[in-house]
C-alpha cells in the first residue's frame, strides 16, 4: 500500500468520525448538557473575563477514545 492510500483512508476514517460527533451532537446535543460542566472542570468568571478549562472533560474524553481506538485497532 503506497503513502497516498494510507493517508486517504485515515481522512476519510476522520472525516467519518467527525461526521458521527456531529451527528451525535444535533441530535443528542440536550442530552449531552452535562458534558464540559463536571466537577474538576475549572471555570473563573469575573466581570470582564472568562476563564474556562474543561480538564475533567478533556481527561474522560481521552480515556473513552483510548478504549475506542484500541479496540478498532484489535478488531483490524
Amino acid at each position: 500500500m503506497d503513502f497516498n492510500t494510507s493517508v486517504g483512508k485515515l481522512l476519510i476514517l476522520g472525516g467519518l468520525i467527525l461526521l458521527a460527533a456531529g451527528i451525535a451532537f444535533y441530535f443528542f446535543g440536550d442530552k449531552l448538557s452535562w458534558l464540559g460542566r463536571l466537577p474538576g472542570d475549572i471555570r473563573i468568571e469575573r466581570e470582564n473575563f472568562r476563564f474556562y478549562f474543561p480538564l475533567t472533560t478533556m481527561i474522560l474524553l481521552s480515556l473513552l477514545l483510548t478504549i475506542v481506538i484500541n479496540l478498532i485497532r484489535r478488531l483490524l
